[in-house]
């Protein structure tokens, strides 16, 4: 017979499984244990030929907009600017402002509805009796520069109703040599000279071509090549173009004996 006061055995076993899940311990981390790390996706680095990939893409995309925008026709003030911006990092102000053209030189701009042959003959109405009394060698009475000898053939082929029999003569480097035009020059008045800038500086640093009687110099300003370039936005044409206004075209300018045109 049990006492009142002992537990049973199955109480007691209860008790102590009871005081085990009591008293059983909690784990601990150790400190070696890896704790979770928040992971981020790395872009991969670009490579210079997905570099290119992207500056030819936005190329295109420019030239796209060009394309679709409306042409705008150049002014007189587009080529101060043009001037005053790629003089400035190596000129003084002084120098500068002797850069400055006179508005007076400028004749009327192209505002892009003439064809070359109307916009001459209005900038040019007397050229008849100009070209009469043009009898000095190795010189012009109007100059085209353009940025191509492919756009000069043309510029010649557009201003037939305008030359009339006036003697013309091409000045690009393109198949014909620097002393075959000199030669040229020497041999009889000229009235039109179509060219590029670089083969026309050349000329007259060679004494090959005198600008004093030159009366008009007129820029193939608006026209785009098929990347949509002008003339002055190819690099190597503006450079030409300013060395070649240095070289006299300034001093006639400012003397009122030479008028520029931007066809």
């Amino acid at each position: 017979m049990q006492m009142c006061g002992e537990a049973s055995d199955g109480e007691r076993g209860g008790d102590v499984e009871m005081a085990q899940q009591e008293t059983a311990p909690v784990p601990v981390l150790s400190k070696k244990t890896k704790q979770p790390k928040e992971c981020f996706l790395v872009p991969p680095k670009e490579t210079k030929e997905d570099a290119t990939k992207t500056r030819k893409r936005r190329k295109k995309k420019i030239t796209d907009i060009l394309a679709k925008s409306e042409p705008k026709p150049g002014i007189p003030e587009d080529l101060q600017k043009l001037m005053k911006d790629y003089y400035s990092s190596s000129r003084s102000v002084i120098e500068l402002e002797e850069l400055k053209l006179p508005d007076s030189c400028f004749l009327k701009a192209n505002d892009l509805t003439h064809s070359l042959s109307s916009y001459l003959k209005e900038i040019c109405p007397k050229w008849a009796k100009l070209r009469k009394n043009h009898i000095e060698k190795k010189s012009a009475l109007m100059l085209i520069i353009c940025s191509s000898a492919s756009r000069a053939l043309e510029l010649i082929r557009l201003m037939t109703a305008f030359r009339g029999d006036s003697k013309v003569i091409k000045l690009f480097a393109k198949h014909i040599k620097v002393q075959e035009q000199v030669k040229l020059l020497e041999k009889r008045a000229v009235h039109l000279g179509v060219g590029t800038p670089g083969r026309i500086k050349e000329l007259v640093k060679q004494g090959g071509l005198n600008l004093n009687p030159l009366k008009f110099l007129v820029f193939d300003w608006n026209w785009r090549d098929q990347k949509l370039r002008r003339m002055m936005d190819i690099p190597e044409i503006k450079k030409e173009v300013f060395e070649l206004l240095e070289m006299g075209v300034l001093s006639l300018c400012k003397s009122e004996s030479l008028k520029l045109g931007l066809f």
